[in-house]
């Protein structure tokens, strides 16, 4: 999958997918303008008005957070100043981020989390999220990997239910 190469050597590979009931450039939109300062993570309706009004992700597609180049950062929340580098775009199918995140001991934290959009019709697609990164841990990998993966499957899930929501908006 695209950004694979970047970090050939990962211990953890977490993978989801979702479909939508829209064309592929319809879906597009929603995914490039994502990221704290954008248009937001996304959150379902339900958790959303949980969120100050001015954190709030946005209900729209915004023309002016329709462009990305290689080299752009996109910040992210979280402890420090957390961020993604862009480092692949090609519209309306594949972003490629990496980021590398200090850690209080040991190595950063590098990984890499591709977004690719497939078609599957004239009003279906698919996307597809993957996260990639080397062992997290050296005395518990699996249990490591585990936790990585419930954190990834609820922050993608909340992320894929706010999408689901936006992209029936009109």
């Amino acid at each position: 999958m695209d950004g694979d190469e970047l970090i050939p050597d990962a211990g953890v590979v977490l993978d989801r997918h979702a479909e939508f009931g829209c064309a592929a450039e319809a879906l597009w939109p929603w995914i490039v303008q994502l990221g704290k300062g954008r248009a937001g993570w996304y959150l379902p309706g339900w958790l959303e008005w949980l969120v100050p009004r001015r954190r709030r992700s946005l209900a729209v597609v915004d023309p002016r957070l329709q462009q990305l180049r290689p080299g752009d950062v996109v910040p992210d929340w979280g402890p420090g100043d957390p961020t993604f580098t862009v480092v692949s775009i090609d519209p309306p199918r594949s972003l490629v981020y990496r980021s590398v995140r200090p850690r209080r001991r040991g190595e950063p934290l590098e990984f890499t989390w591709a977004l690719v959009v497939e078609p599957l019709g004239p009003a279906r697609s698919r996307l597809r999220l993957r996260l990639r990164t080397r062992s997290l841990g050296r005395r518990f990998p699996r249990l490591v990997t585990l936790g990585a993966d419930l954190v990834d499957r609820a922050t993608v899930g909340l992320m894929v239910a706010g999408l689901h929501t936006r992209v029936r908006v009109k």
